[in-house]
């Protein structure tokens, strides 16, 4: 479930959870609240899979190259 080529929507990160919370859910049947939770669910699972990933890259990253600067650090390794 990798759609990195996906278009981005314009706006701000977040712009689209807060459309969606501002949507009144009077109107949807329970079969379409359902669907509205199951899509959100898989949503908040392609999130969280995408965050782990993110996490994995930069231990990586922090192993091969160090942990970067610290507070007044330079990122360099000490000598």
């Amino acid at each position: 479930m990798d759609d990195d080529n996906r278009p981005r929507p314009a706006g701000q990160p977040g712009e689209l959870a807060a459309q969606l919370a501002s949507e009144s859910l009077d109107p949807l049947s329970q079969d379409e609240l359902k669907m509205r939770i199951h899509l959100l669910e898989l949503e908040i699972q392609r999130t969280r899979t995408h965050m782990e990933k993110a996490a994995s890259h930069r231990l990586a990253a922090e192993a091969l190259f160090g942990s970067g600067p610290g507070p007044g650090g330079t990122g360099s390794p000490p000598a």
